[in-house]
């Protein structure tokens, strides 16, 4: 006869009660073992051992064209700061007396506690610099991009992408669900094949940079827009490194070409690279602008960017547009780089702008270079993957308004010495 226990049986608030705690435990485990769980610390190790492993480099102090690290005065090389407003007085001002006024944040997003006027300033301002209708503010060019794409594509949908476009024309293509085609770099005949076996599809959308954000080229926006007339698409252009730089006034890459087309443009600027500041925008015809108010979900779904950046994009905009000296000085600062490395031997691709990739080949070899320069007081970190191809590592070297020609053939110098200490020249 088999033996009953006779233990006292765990009444049902026991049970309800033991059954929270081992969830709790269940729960916590997840919550604080990741790196367990998902072997986190083996891909770190992966990459440390291919030599792509990342870190961030801490700047006590930056003044001018230097930045201080660990106490050591470095000249900076790798900024996207290409007129040297981020530290304009004029700016910083404008930002300063709108903090006063507004306060250090926005609070929540555009649609739940209203527009703040310096915004709808702002964006008036960015339309008539970029010669369209409307415009609206996101936080940065990595949520204008996303908010974008995924508000235009669908699943009925195709896009048409450069393959050296930026991560965040990637990650939108991959949000929106809509079919990618990816096309060669600026393969003009590539893409028209592509165009005409695309007429299925419901939209027709080509999205591509404008300048080229690791190799400073500039694509064929001509003839992007041409292809974008005759197969009834769209064209999106993503001006992130354009913006103040090309075209006159500084309007950017499509005002360099002189193109006009309201119906099948769309542009993407960013705030934070030649303007100064932070954030990014899109521009566009007003019912496109309307149609992202009511469907970009990264708009719609995020606080609004500080008052006081939009006080100071407003001021570097009044700059950019009045002062052609800061972009002529860019402009020749960018030609006697150009010239000097090229004339050293360098590949530096086909690059003919202010972003000057010194190409490297493998990552070994280009963080070798970057600690070598870093030793000679110049800071120019090495470009790895996935940031660039395979074997496609370089040194990333942006040249800025406010360099002077002390420091750039201080560069060159440097440069030179590195080059033939590790078999590039």
């Amino acid at each position: 006869m088999p033996r009953v226990c006779k233990c006292p049986q765990p009444q049902p608030v026991e049970q309800l009660q033991n059954f929270r705690l081992l969830l709790c435990v269940d729960i916590r485990q997840r919550l604080f073992y990741p790196v367990a769980m998902f072997n986190l610390d083996e891909e770190l190790k992966a990459l440390k051992k291919a030599r792509l492993h990342r870190r961030l480099p801490s700047v006590e102090a930056r003044t001018g064209t230097h930045i201080r690290i660990k106490g050591r005065d470095l000249l900076l090389m790798a900024s996207n700061d290409y007129l040297g407003l981020s530290q304009h007085p004029h700016l910083i001002s404008r930002a300063a007396q709108a903090a006063a006024q507004w306060g250090a944040g926005s609070a929540a997003a555009r649609l739940i506690s209203g527009s703040c006027t310096l915004f709808d300033e702002l964006e008036k301002r960015l339309a008539h610099f970029k010669q369209t209708q409307a415009a609206l503010l996101f936080s940065t060019g990595y949520m204008a991009n996303l908010g974008l794409l995924s508000a235009l594509a669908g699943p009925d949908d195709i896009i048409f992408s450069d393959e050296l476009n930026h991560a965040s024309i990637i990650d939108g293509c991959r949000l929106s669900r809509a079919k990618v085609s990816v096309y060669s770099h600026v393969n003009m005949a590539a893409l028209a094949a592509r165009l005409r076996r695309a007429g299925r599809f419901r939209r027709r959308i080509i999205v591509t940079d404008a300048l080229f954000s690791m190799d400073g080229d500039i694509a064929p926006l001509p003839r992007l827009l041409e292809l974008a007339r005759s197969h009834d698409a769209v064209l999106i252009v993503d001006d992130a490194h354009g913006t103040g730089v090309l075209g006159p006034q500084g309007r950017g890459t499509i005002a360099h070409f002189g193109l006009e087309d309201p119906d099948r443009l769309i542009i993407m600027g960013t705030l934070g690279k030649a303007l100064g500041c932070f954030g990014a925008f899109v521009a566009g015809s007003r019912v496109l602008i309307d149609y992202l108010v009511n469907r970009a979900r990264t708009f719609i779904f995020t606080t609004a960017m500080p008052p006081s950046n939009a006080a100071a994009a407003l001021a570097a905009v009044d700059i950019v547009e009045q002062d052609a000296g800061l972009r002529e000085r860019l402009q020749e600062n960018t030609a006697f780089l150009h010239r000097e490395l090229r004339s050293l031997g360098f590949d530096l691709g086909s690059s003919r702008t202010q972003i000057i990739p010194i190409m490297a080949g493998e990552a070994r070899k280009a963080l070798a270079m970057a600690d070598h320069l870093m030793e000679q007081g110049i800071f120019l970190l090495a470009i790895r993957p996935p940031t660039v191809p395979a074997n496609a590592a370089r040194l990333r070297l942006t040249v800025t308004a406010l360099h002077t020609r002390q420091e750039l053939e201080r560069v060159v110098a440097a440069l030179k010495k590195t080059g033939r200490k590790h078999g590039l020249i």
